[in-house]
């Protein structure tokens, strides 16, 4: 089971992440997602757990508990949806021709 964690500390790191949910299960997978261009901590992360009762169990106890003075949003991840495009295109105006 896949879950999404959010209103991260920018001061964790993936190991307080796997402590905290440890307590439920086994944890198969921490990612804590930082910027690629100043790798500092985004505020969110995921957390796979192989059993969904553990996962379950970890996300009805960790949601809306304090962790290093944040409350944490903890919830199953929904599946990642390709349009990330962002828009694109020409962004309208007139276009010049040469």
């Amino acid at each position: 089971m896949k879950i999404y964690v959010g209103n991260l500390s920018y001061d964790i790191t993936e190991e307080d992440l796997r402590q905290e949910f440890a307590a439920f299960g086994e944890v198969a997978s921490v990612d804590v997602i930082k910027d690629k261009y100043t790798g500092r901590v985004r505020g969110f992360g995921f957390v796979e757990m192989p059993s969904v009762s553990e996962g379950q169990a970890a996300i009805n106890s960790l949601n809306g508990k304090s962790l290093m003075d944040r409350e944490i949003v903890v919830n199953a991840a929904r599946p990642r949806t390709d349009d990330r495009s962002g828009g694109g295109g020409f962004g309208g105006g007139k276009q010049r021709r040469y």
